[in-house]
């Protein structure tokens, strides 16, 4: 019997989705997993996979459509299978056939899977916003980048001239790589004032749109500040040992295994919330709902802004598991491709900034996760130690969690549990 696929919710917060691509076609047979369609959300452009095997029977929404969750995106059916897509919610519009090329754009661009005219590429043609941004899907951007083209060249055939994957595909078969046009700079007048003290130079004020990520960003930080009221503590660590046991597990492992001081951290505080468990849960309003499963996320940042990507049970793995399933994840969201199962199901948030040489900060809670844990910079720095100065490797965390599901005291063990896990990082390996 044919089913209708939905425009799938691919995150905690996702109320719509856009339908970049059709990859498999009307008459296309499919088996379950295989990938159907990119759909962009507010955070990611994700592969659609298909949760069931048979023929697509016929797209019910257009490419470039923005649709609610749970809307009607395809139907799939068995081959020999007559179906009415108008009964099933697709409309008399989503006939079962072949979707037509894309009409040439009003602006002369080029439609989908067509090769793009050399002299249509010579000067920028890509919509933009206000500030001159170019309106791209990040696929479409990682292309351009990875291929040497000036993204600002490419014609978009998107929604409001959007450049869409197929648009830098089609310039790539093409053999031309755009240029972008030479930028002529205003001149500055020459100060009047001696050189140690420069005239002020005046600009005028931009306006830049915000992207759907920043967009739900901004929402979801004002709802976390402004609801939670969350208290904040902070510990020091000694990394030493943390470190000596890294380069030895690097010693023996593949390159795909090999661990960071992240993948470390994520361990033990893994290991840590197995013992509080109130930190691992979220607030229900009357009642404290205490996860089963222990999935610690951990922030990636992006152009857009920050992605949290999941690792599940991570107590259950080990460091060089982790490792092995946190780098692909992360090149996924960096390239615009994340899977579903990559941003869903957090329970607990690890945002590092250690690699921008940041010793110490505090985050903003990930709603509805009830804790964050915020992870600066290891630094050698002078300690004392048995009434002597020494050199010591010395990280500072902190803790940011929603009072209204725990207390400071503890926060405090918590925090010192980690603490535990690493100074003693023999722990982490059991």
């Amino acid at each position: 019997m044919a089913e209708i696929v939905p425009m799938p919710k691919l995150g905690f917060d996702m109320a719509e989705g856009t339908l970049l691509r059709r990859i498999k076609q009307v008459g296309e047979a499919v088996q379950k997993g295989d990938i159907i369609a990119e759909v962009e959300t507010d955070k990611a452009t994700i592969e659609v996979e298909a949760y069931l095997g048979g023929v697509i029977k016929g797209w019910v929404i257009d490419e470039g459509k923005t649709v609610p969750v749970g809307s009607p995106m395809v139907v799939i059916g068995a081959a020999d299978e007559a179906v009415d897509l108008a009964a099933l919610g697709g409309g008399p519009s989503a006939a079962a056939k072949a979707p037509a090329a894309p009409a040439p754009a009003a602006n002369g661009a080029p439609s989908a899977g067509k090769a793009a005219d050399p002299a249509a590429v010579s000067t920028p043609v890509a919509a933009t916003t206000e500030t001159g941004r170019v309106i791209a899907s990040p696929v479409a951007r990682k292309l351009a980048a990875d291929a040497g083209i000036a993204i600002s060249q490419i014609v978009g055939t998107g929604p409001g001239g959007r450049v869409v994957k197929r648009d830098v595909e089609a310039v790539v078969a093409s053999g031309v790589k755009p240029v972008a046009a030479p930028v002529n700079k205003p001149s500055v007048a020459a100060p009047v004032a001696p050189a140690i003290a420069p005239v002020a130079v005046q600009a005028e004020d931009q306006v830049v749109p915000l992207t759907k990520l920043r967009t739900i960003i901004a929402r979801r930080m004002h709802e976390s500040t402004s609801t939670v009221p969350a208290i904040y503590l902070t510990i020091e660590v000694d990394m030493a040992a943390a470190l000596n046991l890294r380069k030895q597990i690097n010693g023996l492992v593949a390159d795909d295994r090999k661990a960071s001081v992240n993948d470390l951290v994520l361990k033990a505080s893994a290991l840590a919330l197995r013992q509080f468990p109130n930190l691992n849960s979220s607030f229900g309003g009357d009642q404290i709902v205490r996860h089963g499963h222990v999935n610690v996320g951990f922030a990636v940042a992006m152009e857009a802004g920050l992605l949290t990507v999941v690792t599940r049970d991570t107590d259950a793995k080990s460091v060089s598991q982790i490792a092995a399933e946190t780098k692909p994840m992360i090149a996924r969201a960096r390239d615009g491709k994340v899977q579903p199962a990559d941003i869903e199901g957090s329970t607990f948030t690890v945002s590092n900034l250690g690699m921008f040489d940041i010793e110490h900060f505090t985050a903003i809670i990930n709603l509805p996760e009830a804790a964050i844990l915020a992870v600066g910079a290891t630094k050698d720095v002078p300690v004392v130690k048995d009434g002597q100065i020494t050199i010591g490797s010395r990280m500072k965390m902190t803790v940011a969690a929603d009072h209204r599901v725990t207390d400071g005291a503890e926060v405090a063990q918590f925090l010192q549990a980690i603490r535990k896990n690493l100074e003693e990082p023999l722990r982490l390996m059991l």
